[in-house]
């Protein structure tokens, strides 16, 4: 079975057709930038304009940077706030005319690594973490995920976690790959006392350079770096339709 996936980010929008029986891109992937403002018309063009890029009339799935329940938007942290309260199912299925499914798009990102990735055939508790612009976060227990946990908006010393340790502020603030790694820990420590996970994914950008810090996070945390690295999201957001 394939399906196009496209990933929403905060800085891009990325797409590929996805053999879901392999977990793999069928063909290379495409990137757009995300407009600026992030608005629901903005995107959208964007969404038809990756459709049209593969010539594509069969089911689509998305990731998309907000918490959404029933195919509405309920959080706009890296998108416009106009987003709220729209139904982007509705929205982008009319656009491309197919059959489109949008959830979290950290969710997708834990569901790809629990499926083809670091946590394939792990029933434990698992928490996927990926950190870029901001941080977010995916819950799992024996296989099912608890949707839409957005734990990168924790309060972690008088900051939202996000603008403490996010990829985004190691760059802001030219902080060395220790410097930032001892933020991160003290991030997924409050993680561990909520949540008691037994696996966790580190995804995003920096899991490319999990080498670069892994030895400052405590011995206490179980982390090991996202297998499908930026492809996860894309793979993800297909595999919707599969799991």
């Amino acid at each position: 079975m394939e399906v196009l996936g496209i990933d929403i980010g905060g800085s891009g929008m990325k797409a590929s057709i996805v053999d879901l029986d392999k977990g793999e891109f069928v063909v290379d992937r495409k990137r757009i930038d995300t407009p600026k403002p992030a608005t629901p018309q903005a995107m959208t063009k964007v969404v038809k304009k990756l459709q049209e890029h593969f010539d594509w009339k069969g089911k689509i799935g998305v990731g998309f940077p907000a918490a959404i329940v029933n195919g509405v938007v309920k959080t706009a942290s890296n998108i416009d706030t106009s987003w709220i309260g729209k139904d982007v199912n509705d929205l982008f299925s009319q656009a491309t005319g197919c059959e489109v499914n949008v959830m979290n798009d950290v969710d997708v990102t834990g569901i790809a690594e629990m499926n083809y990735g670091a946590g394939k055939d792990y029933m434990g508790s698992v928490l996927t973490v990926a950190v870029g612009t901001g941080i977010g976060t995916s819950l799992f227990y024996k296989g099912l995920l608890f949707p839409n946990t957005e734990l990168g908006h924790l309060s972690l010393s008088g900051k939202i976690a996000e603008d403490y340790a996010a990829n985004s502020i190691r760059k802001q603030e030219d902080l060395s790959w220790k410097k930032w790694a001892k933020r991160l820990n003290k991030y997924l420590l409050e993680l561990d006392k909520l949540f008691w996970p037994e696996l966790i994914i580190l995804g995003g950008g920096v899991s490319k350079r999990f080498d670069e810090y892994q030895k400052h996070f405590d011995s206490e945390l179980n982390v090991v770096p996202a297998q499908l690295k930026n492809h996860a999201g894309v793979i993800g957001a297909a595999s919707q339709f599969k799991f």
